[in-house]
């Protein structure tokens, strides 16, 4: 191999697959609740209402994609961080009906939901979990914002 040539390229792809690697990883945690398989929720305070609320519209928007129109309930962990109140505006928004800790009667349909952001390397990993689809994607991060820094990672569950 020319070592000329893979210092010109620069290490560009080999941060692409290591983040990419990371988010596999990332997505594939054991930290569940319950007996349904999906995770407990968590975001750190630290990030800004700017980039959560840009995190979570992009992430709900996909979601949305898996899930169908908002015409169902969503239940979710009630949460004051920045992130969990942006993801609960992001889900009204399109027109998912939130509860947090509220019980629904037995013909309502819902779909229980849990997030996990950390961050990692510079970047912000973000993951929303159901009983039938996990969705995953690395951001980053300004004061202003954040923007996605991988192809979204989908995993449907049978």
């Amino acid at each position: 191999m020319n070592i000329e040539l893979f210092h010109s390229r620069g290490l560009r792809p080999l941060r692409s697959f290591a983040a990419a690697c990371s988010l596999a990883i990332f997505l594939s945690g054991c930290q569940s609740i319950g007996t349904d398989g999906i995770v407990a929720s968590s975001a750190p305070p630290e990030i800004s209402g700017p980039a959560a609320s840009a995190i979570a519209g992009d992430m709900v928007s996909r979601l949305a994609e898996q899930i169908g129109p908002g015409k169902v309930t969503v239940v979710l962990k009630a949460d004051t961080s920045p992130f969990g109140q942006a993801l609960e505006a992001a889900l009204k928004g399109w027109g998912y009906a939130v509860v947090t800790d509220q019980k629904t009667d037995s013909s309502t349909k819902v779909i229980q939901l849990a997030y996990v952001i950390l961050p990692f390397d510079g970047q912000v990993l973000a993951r929303l979990s159901t009983n039938s689809v996990e969705i995953g994607r690395a951001y980053t991060v300004t004061a202003t914002g954040a923007t996605p820094a991988s192809a979204l990672s989908l995993m449907r569950r049978g």
